[in-house]
């Protein structure tokens, strides 16, 4: 049985002693996988750079820094620092040979992964002169020349020009074939190529999955919302579901679908009558806006 992509824990995860990630768990079914919404810090453990303080995250069964460190899997960071004065090959070369790769053996997979995100034309310039797409590619393809077979990425795509992003999009959905990929994105419009060739997305709203499950199947729940509600959750979730409501979720953090009948002014009506506050009401079709 092959294990989950990725499965987080009970994560808690601290910034600067801070939690900036408490309680989280969820785990993968799929193998292209949009997580969407989730802190940057998440990112991080996924990609073996941060550890949480309590809970876990795994790919493929390991502790996500276990499985970093045998080249098992690999992360690819928003653009990373990069050294301004390497090249593109020179840069993804070292980035298999610190992974224990011989010498020509690193050289063989920089040259595919370079290849593999269409880079060939660049890859002897200075990175100082790189456009911000090929800075991202950089990343990409460091990761892929470790010969990972699981790939956690920090969006590419992000701030990209919507044309330069699809193109982007295209390259790098071509260069993963044959990897389990995860990538961590605020958003992705469902007409991106990710969203289109991802096979399950998670949607988190703070600690909390909101929604699981295909992107066009989410994208669809135009009437669902992820609720934030202070007060007496209870009772509010009581009388909304009374009236209709279809609501899931734990403490403040919900999962509201109106169905067909019930308008979201029906939903403040309901914490009104509770005594309780909706401070955040956010469609979850955005995640694919």
């Amino acid at each position: 049985m092959v294990s989950p992509l990725l499965e987080i824990v009970r994560a808690r995860i601290d910034v600067a002693a801070v939690p900036a990630v408490d309680g989280l768990s969820a785990v993968t079914t799929g193998e292209r996988v949009l997580v969407l919404g989730g802190a940057t810090a998440l990112f991080e453990a996924a990609s073996g750079v941060r550890v949480p303080s309590h809970g876990d995250v795994f790919l493929r069964g390991e502790p996500a820094r276990k499985a970093v460190r045998a080249a098992s899997a690999a992360g690819a960071p928003f653009e990373p620092p990069l050294p301004p004065k390497w090249t593109a090959r020179e840069y993804v070369t070292w980035s298999a040979r610190i992974c224990g790769h011989a010498t020509n053996d690193a050289r063989s997979l920089a040259a595919r992964a370079i290849e593999r995100m269409q880079m060939k034309a660049v890859a002897d310039e200075p990175l100082a002169k790189a456009a911000a797409e090929t800075r991202r590619a950089v990343s990409v393809a460091a990761a892929l020349a470790t010969g990972a077979k699981t790939l956690v990425l920090e969006d590419p795509t992000r701030g990209l020009p919507d044309v330069v992003a699809r193109n982007f999009s295209r390259v790098l959905i071509r260069a993963l074939e044959g990897c389990g990929w995860a990538v961590f994105a605020s958003h992705v419009p469902l007409a991106s190529p990710l969203a289109m060739d991802a096979d399950e997305a998670i949607v988190l709203v703070g600690d909390v999955v909101v929604a699981q499950g295909a992107p066009a199947e989410l994208a669809a729940r135009e009437r669902a919302y992820a609720v934030r509600v202070l007060g007496s959750t209870a009772d509010f979730t009581r009388i909304a579901s009374s009236r209709g409501a279809i609501i899931s979720g734990r403490g403040a953090e919900l999962t509201v679908d109106l169905g067909e009948s019930l308008a979201v002014s029906d939903l403040l009506r309901a914490a009104a009558e509770a005594k309780a506050t909706i401070v955040e009401l956010r469609p979850l079709a955005h995640a694919f806006a």
